[in-house]
């Protein structure tokens, strides 16, 4: 069995024992419950008098879950309700008591009952009836607490579903968010393929902090987006700051090709345990009428049940200039623009838009960031820095080599130094020989040429500098 192997084996154990305990508990509440309201003789005489499991200690995603976000006990109850249909359905099958009087399900147990499986899935009312009984006033009170107040609604970890027309809003379902139900119970979170219909893929990197290379003010800008990420659901309890706070965070990263905006995002991802998603705008922008909305609401909708990093790369070809409206099309134009402005705005999660050019944002947009970021291309210092980083340490190099010299005469992003790292690890490969100076060149001389460039033209370039 290997290393991972083994860890996803208690990582799994882990979780069965922390949701076995509760659904053992969700069935003591669930008996107690009905034994109270048809007035029959039992242990209980509230169901708070029964006790929960103790998760102040447990290593498992479901304990860690409870004590990060301070679950109470009626968010506990929605929380493994959610659960029991996925893990133990007849865990619900107390809520099929019939009404002898009229012959029919118990309106005050509420409830989707499922004909293809069999099974019972909770509604509004199936929790409500649960929590409070027929006690009005606890009723009105846990409503408002569990479905309005609760980080596990606000964070769409718990989906409330629409009831249907013309019912009351406590006949939607209550459902567990697919990435949660992976988490907790297998603990790896359920990520979406790309596909038409989710045209986005996830960033990662193997790279860490020290690894990206700019100034130590650009760096200082970055963090303050981290240090966001890190406390926003500390910051957003205080009641005064919520007054004038949102939930989302959006940011803005423009310069030159290949400075590390995409990389910094990846970093934001992996640092903070986020995961990044880059949007495919070849498939979002279409020239139909509404199917850009379209296809940017399938994502916003997707991503607002996730705590999830969009990143949005050469966002100018969505979030450019609006034109002025001379025809039908323009106004098509503006129309995307104000739909993406709105979303934007409502997204609870971390938006990162790159650009080469930050004049090409539209100033709508310009004004709803929090922070606006410049990565400029590396000056020879940081070239140097690019230079040695990338070969010292991963292959071997003939002394000869002089990474200050390539500094000087080619002014690169560190994106062009990565693809000449391929380039020269083949070639050392192949000869079966330490990578050269000559080497690198000649590497060099193929990247600039994918650009139609020659060596001599980007060295009077970087004189020019």
């Amino acid at each position: 069995m290997s290393d991972v192997t083994i860890a996803e084996f208690f990582a799994i154990t882990a979780n069965a024992t922390a949701l076995q305990g509760e659904l053992d508990w969700l069935e003591t509440v669930i008996g107690a419950r009905l034994q109270l309201y048809f007035e029959q003789e039992g242990p209980y005489s509230t169901v708070e008098e029964i006790d929960e499991p103790d998760l102040t200690e447990g290593d498992s995603a479901y304990a860690r879950l409870v004590r990060e976000h301070g679950l109470d006990n009626y968010e506990r109850l929605m929380l493994i309700m959610t659960l029991a249909p996925h893990i133990r359905p007849q865990v619900l099958d107390f809520f099929y008591t019939r009404n002898s009087t009229y012959d029919r399900a118990f309106t005050e147990f509420g409830g989707i009952r499922d004909n293809n499986r069999g099974g019972f899935l909770p509604t509004v009312e199936t929790l409500l009836f649960l929590v409070a009984g027929g006690d009005l006033i606890r009723r009105i009170r846990l409503q408002t607490h569990l479905f309005h107040e609760s980080l596990l609604t606000q964070l769409n970890i718990v989906l409330v579903g629409p009831a249907g027309p013309n019912e009351p809003e406590t006949c939607g379902s209550i459902t567990i968010s697919d990435e949660y139900r992976a988490l907790l119970t297998t603990g790896e979170s359920n990520r979406p393929d790309y596909s038409t219909d989710f045209p986005a893929s996830r960033v990662t990197t193997s790279l860490d902090w020290d690894d990206l290379i700019i100034d130590f003010q650009i760096m200082e800008e970055v963090q303050e987006i981290k240090t966001w990420i890190d406390n926003s659901d500390s910051i957003l309890k205080n009641p005064q700051l919520k007054k004038y706070l949102k939930p989302g965070y959006r940011a803005l990263f423009y310069g030159p090709p290949g400075t590390g905006k995409t990389l910094t995002a990846g970093l934001l991802g992996k640092s903070t345990g986020l995961d990044v998603y880059r949007i495919d705008l070849s498939m979002i922008v279409s020239k139909y009428i509404g199917e850009t909305e379209k296809n940017l609401g399938r994502v916003f909708d997707l991503a607002e049940r996730r705590r999830w990093i969009l990143f949005f790369d050469e966002a100018d070809a969505l979030f450019g200039k609006r034109t002025e409206t001379t025809s039908s099309n323009d106004r098509h134009a503006n129309q995307e623009v104000a739909f993406l402005l709105q979303r934007m705005e409502n997204f609870p999660g971390v938006i990162v838009l790159a650009t080469n050019l930050k004049d090409n944002i539209d100033e709508a947009f310009a004004r709803r960031f929090q922070s606006m970021i410049y990565f400029p291309a590396p000056n020879v210092s940081k070239r140097a820095q690019l230079w040695r980083q990338a070969f010292t340490g991963s292959v071997e190099i003939d002394a000869k080599v002089d990474f200050d010299k390539l500094a000087e005469r080619f002014a690169i992003t560190g994106a062009i130094i990565m693809n000449v790292l391929r380039s020269c690890v083949m070639i050392a490969v192949k000869r079966q020989r330490p990578i050269s100076q000559d080497d690198i060149i000649t590497s060099l001389k193929r990247e600039f040429h994918k650009e139609g460039k020659t060596l001599e033209e980007i060295e009077k370039q970087t004189q020019r500098r």
